[in-house]
């Protein structure tokens, strides 16, 4: 659980973090898979089975939230922290390995908190939100709807429904009221978003995915080098192109900006025209 900033222009180390030194904690038995999210003049970061502020100029520590005992069901984390508006307040969205979070993003206070399903902790997906409302799924268990509330100054969390679906690593797309996603059986899916009725499943493709959307088409990257593109419809499952762009393992997530696509592969990395 290290993170490292550097200069964009020289490749040169501005600050470290180690997170399990400075808080003293041991390393997540998973390791560290939590992405950053930039926020100002700060980075917010789920680490030392916590969710940890610094600041991105200097690596120092403003807050430190949620902090986890360190066993093997509880310590660490397989999410990653989002921004979000939901009843008009600004919130750090945040999946422990067993919970639901509305953080406030300048002092960590607990604003509300949803326990969610899980198989041995494993809850992975970032939480996404769909106005005031926050889709997950939870690996071997299900996928639900989560309704934000905020009555006399207080917030809380009540399911909307659930859905038989068993997400696993890849976040969904959410487009037009419906999420579009990849599950653990390797199959993906369509759900309506107002309802949690499931409008198609496909036959299985590969372990994992990572997606993009743009313009009502999604594309999917596999951990076999497959490359896929997806119209985005909630009638039926459209697949308009396939291609292979890597003979090596590709389980990092596709990047895109602009009309570029970067593909890390397992020894390199290739950036391709969309």
């Amino acid at each position: 659980e290290v993170l490292v900033a550097l200069g964009a222009a020289t490749g040169k180390e501005l600050w470290r973090v180690d997170f399990p030194k400075r808080f003293g904690v041991p390393k997540p038995d998973f390791g560290f898979s939590s992405s950053p999210l930039l926020d100002g003049d700060s980075l917010i970061v789920q680490a030392a089975n916590s969710v940890i502020r610094l600041n991105k100029k200097t690596g120092e520590t403003e807050w430190r939230a949620l902090a986890r005992k360190a066993d093997i069901m509880d310590s660490g984390a397989f999410s990653s922290p989002v921004m979000a508006t939901l009843r008009g307040r600004r919130q750090v969205l945040v999946q422990s390995r067993t919970d639901l979070f509305g953080l406030d993003p300048k002092t960590g206070e607990v604003l509300w908190q949803q326990e969610v399903p899980h198989y041995r902790g494993m809850n992975i997906l970032m939480p996404t939100a769909w106005g005031d409302k926050i889709f997950t799924s939870s690996y071997r268990m299900d996928s639900y709807l989560f309704e934000i509330t905020a009555e006399g100054g207080k917030m809380a969390s009540r399911e909307l429904w659930k859905n038989k679906a068993k997400g696993y690593m890849s976040t969904p797309i959410l487009l037009d009221g419906y999420v579009y996603m990849h599950l653990a059986n390797q199959r993906f899916t369509c759900i309506d978003l107002r309802t949690g009725e499931t409008k198609w499943t496909t036959e299985p493709y590969g372990q994992y995915w990572s997606m993009a959307v743009r313009d009502g088409k999604i594309l999917a990257l596999d951990e076999r080098g497959q490359l896929l593109l997806i119209r985005a419809n909630p009638e039926k499952f459209e697949l308009l192109a396939s291609k292979e762009i890597s003979n090596s393992p590709t389980w990092a997530h596709i990047a895109v900006a602009g009309n570029e696509l970067f593909i890390r592969e397992l020894n390199a990395i290739t950036a391709y025209r969309w």
